[in-house]
């Protein structure tokens, strides 16, 4: 049965299934036989496939085609971060093989388990709209993983060396101004005067925790199933773990704030991410807040900044992704229209900073 959540394999973005086979082969304790391969379609960034291999189902995860940033889509080190969390926090998927040998596949890939649930995008899906409440308890679900994955013990299980908390927040700020400036194709004095604001009203970190990087709803697996019976263990898997190191809590929750869009935001904020939330049932921006701070007992007094950051990030983000469609690296039409996004991003921004 071909899997509902997956697509053709885009055309540039195809993989070499004798070359896969053969180095999977020595290195599975399974047959190989028959092999199928498929993508899935959703994302902006890393190429992520389905593959059957003998039967056994895995998802194998590569950089994006072109030149990509230094240290940027760092398949060894998303692998050996999931190998060191997975222990500790259930949503994350387990990993099995590692390829760093650019020859088998163009570039490094890992391969690991294959989590099965519904993703929210720009739509709810029907099987998630046909459960009573279901904005409400995937609100509640979606701010209790992240509550839970910041309160892992980092000293306990030996993970401090994910990252390098000293400074964290100062080398965030600097690093993504400067891709800021590598990437931009035109002037945007918004964007500037963001990234002085942020060098100049840095608050001081709160301790350091495991920092997804990338917390957002579609990064989320939800159990349709779990939740049409009331269950509320929701979340069947928290993907894309490409970012994640040890620092400032805060920088997840502003991430969160960032993309959770609500009714009452400029339509290019709800338009550049995505309108789900700001539909009725869902969680405010002060709803996700009040939860986590009661769950975490964090002191919340600067998220403003944080919400700041994490909108000025997601604009360089898209602002990469529209350089490498200017320049060629890239032929995807998603791709088109990103210019725009940053700008709507960058003035909801500003509105943000302003409040402060």
């Amino acid at each position: 049965m071909v899997p509902s959540d997956t697509a053709p394999v885009r055309r540039g973005e195809e993989i070499d299934d004798a070359k896969l086979a053969a180095y999977l082969a020595p290195r599975l304790d399974h047959a190989i036989e028959p092999l199928a391969i498929r993508q899935f379609p959703g994302g902006h960034s890393n190429l992520t496939y389905y593959v059957s291999a003998g039967g056994v189902e895995y998802v194998l995860r590569r950089p994006p085609l072109g030149p990509v940033p230094p240290k940027a889509h760092d398949m060894a080190r998303e692998y050996h971060v999931l190998s060191q969390i997975g222990p500790h926090f259930a949503p994350a998927p387990r990993v099995f093989l590692l390829c760093e040998d650019a020859a088998v596949l163009g570039a490094p890939f890992y391969l690991m388990e294959r989590r099965t649930g519904v993703t929210i995008r720009r739509e709810v899906p029907p099987e998630i709209a046909a459960c009573p409440g279901y904005a409400r308890r995937i609100s509640e679900a979606f701010i209790d993983c992240l509550a839970e994955l910041h309160a892992i013990d980092i000293r306990r299980h030996g993970l401090e060396a994910i990252g390098r908390p000293e400074g964290f927040l100062k080398r965030q700020v600097r690093g993504w101004s400067g891709r800021w400036e590598r990437a931009r194709t035109e002037p945007l004095p918004e964007m500037e005067a963001l990234s002085e604001w942020l060098a100049r009203r840095m608050p001081a970190s709160q301790p350091a925790t495991i920092v997804h990087n990338d917390y957002k709803l579609d990064n989320l697996m939800l159990d349709h199933v779990t939740l049409d019976a009331g269950d509320p263990a929701l979340v069947s898997a928290v993907l894309d773990w490409e970012m994640t190191t040890v620092g400032d809590p805060l920088v997840d929750l502003g991430i969160v704030l960032c993309y959770w869009s609500e009714a009452g935001d400029p339509p290019m904020r709800r338009e550049a991410i995505s309108p789900v939330t700001a539909q009725p049932g869902w969680y405010s921006r002060q709803d996700l807040m009040r939860r986590y701070a009661l769950a975490s007992g964090r002191d919340l007094t600067d998220i403003q900044y944080y919400e700041v950051f994490g909108l000025y990030k997601l604009a360089v983000v898209l602002q990469q992704i529209y350089y490498r469609f200017q320049v060629g690296q890239t032929s995807d039409q998603r791709f088109a229209d990103f210019n725009q996004r940053v700008r709507g991003l960058a003035d909801s921004a500003v509105l943000v900073m302003e409040t402060r």
